[in-house]
C-alpha cells in the first residue's frame, strides 16, 4: 500500500526505506486514527499518512510528535469556522474551506483525497501531510512560529538570519520556489520550505541554497542527490 500511495518511498536509498519502516510501525502503534464525515477509517488511510509523516523524522533523533495524539481524517475537503480580529477591534467570524490543519492540543486533521493526492505527485511542492506536520514539529518547543528545535543553540542565529531573508522575500513578491501561502507567517512559510524542500530539492538548492542548507541540517537529508525535481 505504502509503494502504490507513496511513490516517494521507492525512491529512498535502501537504508532510508528500512529506517522509515521502523518509523512507521512505531507512530501506527503510539497514534489514533479516526475518521469524520463519514469516512471509514482503514489500514490503507493509516500507512498512507504514517509513510508521509514519518519521512520528517528519518536520519533523527525523535520523540514521534509527542504532543499528537489523534489523526482526525475527512474524506474530502472540509469547511471549518474562523474568527478574525480586525485591527480597529472588530471580530468577523465567517467559515474557511480547508485541507488539513495541525492542533496544538495533539490532534492533526487532513482531507484523505488531499493526502492522496500530495502523495501521488511528488515534484510539485504540495503535500498536505508534510505541511501539517511540519508545524507539529515546529511546535516541540512551544510556540509555532517557524523555528522548530534545532540541535545547538548556536544554530539559532544563522536559522533566524536565513529564514527571515527568505521569508521577507516571499512576502515582497519576489519570484520564488517557494509558494506563496509562505508569506502568510513565519510558521507558513516553514511548513511550506518542508514541502519544497521534500519535493523540489534540486530547484531549492539552485535558488535558494542558504535556506536549503538549513533545512538540509535539520533534517538531516538531502533530497537534492537522489530526486530529480
Amino acid at each position: 500500500m505504502i509503494e502504490r500511495n507513496v511513490p516517494y518511498v521507492r525512491l529512498l536509498p535502501e537504508e532510508d526505506r528500512r529506517e522509515l519502516e521502523g518509523h512507521i510501525h512505531v507512530f501506527l502503534a503510539e497514534k489514533q486514527f479516526e475518521g469524520l464525515g463519514g469516512l471509514e477509517m482503514t489500514d490503507e488511510i493509516r500507512v498512507t499518512i504514517a509513510a508521509q509523516a514519518c519521512l520528517l523524522l528519518l536520519h533523527r533523533q525523535t520523540n514521534y510528535y509527542p504532543s499528537l495524539r489523534s489523526i482526525l481524517v475527512y474524506p474530502h475537503e472540509y469547511v471549518a469556522a474562523t474568527t478574525v480580529r480586525l485591527p480597529d477591534g472588530t471580530v468577523m467570524e465567517g467559515v474557511d474551506v480547508r485541507l488539513g490543519e495541525s492542533w496544538h492540543r495533539g490532534e492533526v486533521v487532513l482531507s484523505w483525497d488531499d493526502v492522496q493526492r500530495g502523495a501521488a505527485d511528488i515534484r510539485d511542492g504540495h503535500n498536505v501531510v508534510l505541511h501539517e506536520f511540519a508545524h507539529q514539529l515546529d511546535g516541540e518547543d512551544g510556540p509555532v512560529d517557524g523555528v522548530p528545535p534545532l540541535p545547538r543553540r548556536s544554530c539559532y542565529r544563522t536559522w533566524a538570519g536565513v529564514f527571515t531573508e527568505e521569508y521577507l522575500r516571499l512576502q515582497r513578491g519576489r519570484r520564488s520556489v517557494l509558494n506563496h501561502y509562505g508569506a502568510t507567517n513565519p510558521a507558513e512559510f516553514f511548513a511550506v520550505a518542508t514541502e519544497a524542500f521534500f519535493e523540489k530539492p534540486r530547484r531549492l538548492k539552485t535558488r535558494h541554497p542558504e535556506l536549503y542548507e538549513q533545512l538540509a541540517c535539520y533534517y538531516e537529508q538531502d533530497p537534492a542527490e537522489w530526486l530529480k525535481d
